[in-house]
């Protein structure tokens, strides 16, 4: 359809203007516009996640009250109470005793075989295995053997170790002992278990 074919008046649109501008025109973007928003989630994105981490982790150190609410009041007491009967306000408490160390199961752990029956050592380290010890090695005793089965060990720490490890096998006999080398030595006099 051109204008001839129109019966409205002509007017200022219907004369082309070629110094003007026709459709949609935008001033090209800055190069800061078209980065800040990659800019921001790679810079604000990691600080808040870091903020969450922190916050969850720091959820388990927040005191939580009260934790005697709703419980039995004579518990409560009994609780703030010293076990020995020493008054509560610790004028006369006695000194804490050192705890126990703790058991080793990763303790090198050698059980010589002085009993000459084959195969000794290497079941009653499978027995250690089994329990959960982790550095257990069989292996032939040398030199005279004792007339009864015991457990060396080689330092205080490794007492409890050795403890358990003798109760696993069934000795009586738990010796701290310099012939225990680094860990803990069992010496099979005869066989535990029969």
């Amino acid at each position: 359809m051109t204008k001839a074919d129109t019966h409205y008046p002509e007017d200022e649109f219907d004369v082309p203007n070629p110094d003007a501008a026709r459709g949609v025109h935008r001033a090209p973007r800055s190069l800061w516009s078209r980065w800040w928003p990659f800019v921001a989630v790679l810079v604000i994105a990691p600080i808040v996640a870091y903020g969450l981490v922190t916050l969850a982790a720091n959820q388990g150190d927040l005191p939580t009250g009260d934790s005697s609410q709703g419980a039995d009041p004579a518990a409560s007491d009994a609780a703030t109470e010293p076990a020995d009967g020493a008054p509560a306000d610790g004028a006369a408490a006695p000194p804490d005793e050192p705890a126990a160390p703790p058991v080793n199961m990763a303790a090198p752990v050698v059980v010589l075989n002085a009993a000459k029956i084959s195969g000794l050592a290497g079941a009653q380290a499978q027995k250690l295995t089994q329990a959960g010890f982790t550095a257990v090695a069989p292996g032939n005793f040398t030199g005279t053997a004792p007339a009864d089965s015991v457990v060396l060990y080689a330092t205080e720490d490794l007492a409890p170790t050795a403890q358990l490890v003798a109760s696993t096998l069934g000795i009586p006999t738990v010796t701290l002992s310099a012939d225990a080398g680094t860990g803990i030595s069992v010496v099979l006099a005869s066989d535990p278990s029969a």
